[in-house]
């Protein structure tokens, strides 16, 4: 590997990590301290989502949403001042005291709702001094915190909001309102659901984070990697295969992870080099990826942050909202299929070599033999398991338990008769592409997780937090299972060494899913000043009056203006801030203005118009930090990547 491609390596690997998981990289005590902050965040959440607190309230009591979110706020900040550097020119192997001060500090004010809960709910209304500065600490280091981990755009814009709160006897008639005093203000953002603590962190605290915890323990386990073989093993012989490979294998991988930046690099790193290899352009080879990376966001059934919050919002079940999205994801990954086939077309591309050496009628018998066995599998599954419901009643969980069991164990030596195998370096001169049956096999039991959620929110109607919950503790139990099983249907009796290695994996994918979610935690608090600012001074109905005016009345040219008050924001915003900021202030003037245009506009697909163009927030140049993951991947200019990604995506 050349010096230039080390160079581009170590940029990726350092823009994810800043981006997701912080840059700092400090020494082993305080690494341990982080991990084990992590670790308890992960299990605290895995806690209160689970039935257990309430099989056990007569021992310890059961925390309301208010004081979760609270506990949830002070982890988050907590990991920010610990994990992100507050400068480029601060240390990055130690941690400088005043960020240990501001780490202690930002978690006690955020959890100062729940330490004094009692006390503040005899006095509502009535705070104490010691309340209001505490408020005013919290505001200031989280805005701090959000400076360090989102960056700059999202702290003007809460600053922005917050000096509105006080300026609003000053402002021009059409903008201006009462005012609010100090200790108003900051009881109102810090002492209430109202704002910070509001519906945005309840989200948080509540589904985000457990479906950010499944998909980085799924990953942890080898799915993302099974994902990605498995594309490639289907797709790779076509004309522009591997381009194709990486819209299946993106699609795939998002749908267990909601993070852009770290679904470019997952697959990006195979990819992109080996579409390069067969024809596309650099910017080309970047933008496919970035495209279908930023897709993974929309595609049930684990969606990204903003997704969750629409449950809140809008007021519907998550179930509704993944049917919803399901169809716009599904045509969207379709036609950047065609998009990259015509790029193919054009500069006369040609696939990859296989491996094995099969006729087109052998490859279309075996493509029919293995949907037609999905599709009875799923259903001698579902019919199984509701006769087992018809005729057990309460007592068909543990004969459900025993057959999703029965069905683990097969799935894993059917996938242990299989070789196993490697991808090859993408880089190397002659790339042959593994073999379609064994490599599909492999890995069918990830499938079983995924079943496991789809199940629990589509057919038991459990919460989303429950269903969550239990596909996690299915990949627990995976994870700490599927190595030492594996081995001993290959024969390979090194148990105890397997079981560690799976239990390292489990601990890692803990950890990993908690640090993944720090940027979430203080994005949904910052934006929760923005909501207690609107529901504070009114400026909700203000932006009604501001937006007809603008358009006229005329609701296609609203839309035009959300779609580019969206680009705009989405260019310093990541996309649930970018959501959150435009939905609260811009979807009911949109519904509003609909329906005095005699049109009726359903609340959920203002909702996702505005989630669709916030996506963009990854792909926009000068800021969008996919395109710049993918470019360094692909040794080409970051802006002119993210310019054809911006046009790929624009579908």
């Amino acid at each position: 590997m050349s010096a230039k491609e080390n160079v581009a390596e170590i940029d990726v690997n350092k823009l994810v990590e800043e981006n997701d998981t912080g840059g700092r990289q400090p020494g082993p005590a305080v690494a341990k301290l982080l991990m084990g902050v992590a670790l308890v965040w992960s299990l605290f959440q895995l806690w209160i989502a689970s039935p257990l607190p309430y099989l056990v309230s007569n021992l310890m009591p059961v925390l309301n949403d208010t004081q979760t979110r609270a506990i949830h706020l002070a982890f988050a900040v907590f990991l920010a001042y610990m994990a992100y550097p507050a400068s480029k020119r601060s240390p990055r192997d130690r941690v400088p005291l005043l960020d240990w001060v501001f780490a202690i500090a930002g978690a006690y004010a955020a959890a100062y709702i729940f330490i004094f809960y009692r006390e503040l709910a005899t006095r509502p209304g009535m705070p104490l001094p010691v309340d209001v500065w505490t408020a005013v600490v919290g505001v200031v280091l989280l805005l701090e915190a959000t400076r360090r981990v989102l960056g700059l755009p999202m702290v003007i814009v809460a600053m922005v909001f917050l000096g509105y709160t006080f300026a609003g006897p000053y402002m021009p008639d059409l903008i201006a309102h009462k005012g609010a005093s100090l200790d108003r203000a900051m009881t109102h953002q810090w002492l209430t659901t109202e704002g910070v603590y509001g519906v945005a962190l309840g989200v948080s605290s509540g589904f985000i984070f457990l479906f950010v915890l499944f998909g980085s323990l799924l990953d942890k386990a080898g799915a993302g990697n099974y994902f990605i073989k498995s594309a490639f093993a289907l797709l790779g012989h076509m004309r522009g295969g591997p381009a194709k490979a990486a819209v299946v294998s993106s699609a795939a991988t998002g749908i267990i992870s909601g993070s852009s930046i770290a679904n470019v690099v997952t697959t990006g790193t195979f990819t992109i080099p080996l579409m390069k290899r067969v024809g596309y352009r650099g910017d080309q080879a970047g933008a496919v990826e970035v495209s279908s990376s930023v897709n993974g966001q929309i595609m049930p059934p684990v969606m990204g942050a903003a997704a969750f919050l629409m449950v809140e919002y809008v007021g519907i079940p998550y179930v509704e909202v993944m049917k919803h999205a399901l169809l716009p994801a599904l045509i969207s990954y379709i036609a950047l299929f065609y998009i990259v086939h015509l790029e193919a077309l054009k500069a006369n591309m040609e696939g990859l070599p296989r491996r094995g050496t099969s006729t087109a009628s052998q490859r279309l018998v075996s493509f029919l033999m293995t949907v037609t066995g999905f599709i009875v599998l799923a259903g001698i599954t579902y019919y199984v398991i509701g006769f087992f419901k018809s005729v057990l009643g309460e007592a068909a969980v543990p004969a459900i338990g025993a057959l999703l069991l029965s069905a683990y164990i097969v799935l894993l030596w059917f996938g242990s008769r299989q070789p196993v195998l490697e991808l090859d370096d993408p880089n190397a001169p002659v790339f042959e592409l593994p073999e379609t049956g064994p490599t599909v096999k492999s890995g069918l039991h990830y499938l079983l997780a995924v079943v496991v959620l789809v199940w629990c929110l589509m057919i038991e109607r459990l919460s989303p937090a429950l269903s969550a919950f239990w596909a996690t503790m299915f990949m627990v139990f995976v994870m700490l299972t599927q190595k030492p099983i594996t081995g001993f249907f290959r024969g390979d009796h090194r148990f105890l060494a397997q079981a560690r290695e799976g239990w390292n994996d489990l601990i890692d994918g803990l950890v990993t899913g908690a640090r993944n979610m720090i940027g979430i935690g203080v994005a949904t608090a910052a934006a929760g000043i923005i909501v207690g600012t609107v529901s504070l001074t009114g400026v909700g109905l203000v932006m009604t009056e501001l937006v007809e005016l603008l358009s006229g009345g005329n609701l296609m040219l609203m839309l035009v203006l959300v779609a580019v008050i969206s680009l705009i924001l989405g260019m310093g915003l990541p996309t649930t801030a970018n959501y959150i900021v435009v939905s609260t202030l811009m979807a009911p003037v949109v519904v509003e203005l609909g329906a005095q245009s005699g049109l009726i506009v359903p609340l959920i697909a203002v909702h996702l118009f505005v989630f669709y163009f916030g996506l963009m927030a990854d792909v926009t140049p000068p800021v969008g930090l996919a395109s710049f993951a993918a470019a360094a991947i692909a040794k080409h200019d970051p802006i002119q990547t993210g310019i054809t990604a911006f046009y790929y995506s624009m579908r």
